[in-house]
């Protein structure tokens, strides 16, 4: 049996060198221009055939091995977060108010590592492998779908038809050389949240006049916490953060509206139907009682990422 350990620790300075690069110039969801480009470029050097430009800016590469077999897909994702980096590393992101946080760039230099490797046993293998380098995993960016849509839209699963999938993602809260592989969610499903309340502006000193919106919207804040500790079963879970509030353009007038926005994450499909029911009530009435008007759009990006027991049984095997 081949020894993939010993090879990947051959191949740990490309890695390295690769995954600094990524981090130093991280590109935004469906803006993986140059990210794209370097992967095209690694796997037709090993003379795989390359599709390009699948779900926008994402890459694959196809690996047919020696035997009739199945066709198992290699998924890692590409694109990086709006975040400042403040790390101090001599690697850090050189493109101001973006940065790899979330361990994308190492995803991708661990899916080119495993090409070279991989194609090093093309003659070993009883199958196929179509290596996906995804963009926009971090939500879809303005567009209407999210990459992993996207790529599967334009064919990905296609042509030839993929049997099974495998991903990754690294975990910087445990310990080096920790590995986990489960059964059942593991990713959590994603909603993407937009709420305008709407009340009636006027002078801060004179707030019998108004219909005040910001405390509207920290009422509204505050129930929908109520959701995961009173509406979600004990063994259940699920999250509720609002991570954007917006209104008002002076500190002594209170504006006529408030714009907020966040995301829900949910496990199990019945969990989802009970916090989006309640949310929905929630956001809606508790604005109702306080005289104002809601607007509410709830976009699911994601559904969760659930694994299947005999692929991750053969995992674990190995």
């Amino acid at each position: 049996m081949a020894d993939f350990l010993s090879e990947a620790t051959s191949l740990f300075e490309y890695t390295r060198a690769l995954r600094r690069d990524f981090h130093m110039h991280p590109e935004l969801g469906f803006r993986e221009v140059r990210t794209g480009g370097i992967v095209a470029g690694e796997l037709e050097a090993l003379g795989l055939e390359v599709t390009k430009g699948m779900g926008k800016t994402g890459v694959v590469g196809f690996l047919e091995g020696a035997k009739p077999g199945p066709t198992l897909l290699l998924r890692f994702d590409m694109d990086a977060l709006p975040i400042r980096e403040e790390t101090g590393a001599e690697y850090a992101s050189q493109n101001e108010g973006v940065m790899h946080a979330c361990g994308h760039d190492g995803h991708t230099s661990i899916g080119l590592t495993v090409a070279k490797i991989l194609h090093a046993h093309r003659n070993e293998l009883a199958g196929n492998i179509k290596f996906c380098f995804q963009p926009s995993e971090e939500g879809t960016n303005g567009e209407e779908m999210g990459g992993a849509e996207t790529m599967m839209k334009d064919g990905v699963l296609d042509t030839p038809r993929v049997d099974m999938t495998l991903s990754l993602h690294l975990w910087n809260e445990q310990p080096l050389g920790w590995v986990n592989v489960a059964n059942g969610p593991v990713m959590a499903g994603a909603e993407h949240f937009k709420i305008r309340i709407t009340g009636k502006g006027g002078h801060g000193a004179l707030p019998h006049t108004t219909i005040d919106p910001v405390v509207a919207a920290a009422q509204v804040i505050s129930a929908a916490q109520n959701i995961v500790s009173r509406n979600v079963p004990a063994l259940g879970t699920a999250v509720v953060s609002f991570t954007m509030i917006h209104g008002g353009t002076a500190f002594n007038v209170i504006p006529p509206d408030v714009e907020l926005e966040g995301t829900i994450r949910t496990f199990d499909p019945a969990v989802r139907e009970i916090v989006l029911k309640r949310f929905d009530e929630i956001v809606r009435g508790v604005g109702a009682s306080m005289g104002c008007e809601v607007e509410m759009k709830v976009k699911r990006l994601t559904p969760a990422l659930i694994y299947a027991e005999h692929i991750t049984a053969k995992v674990q095997e190995t």
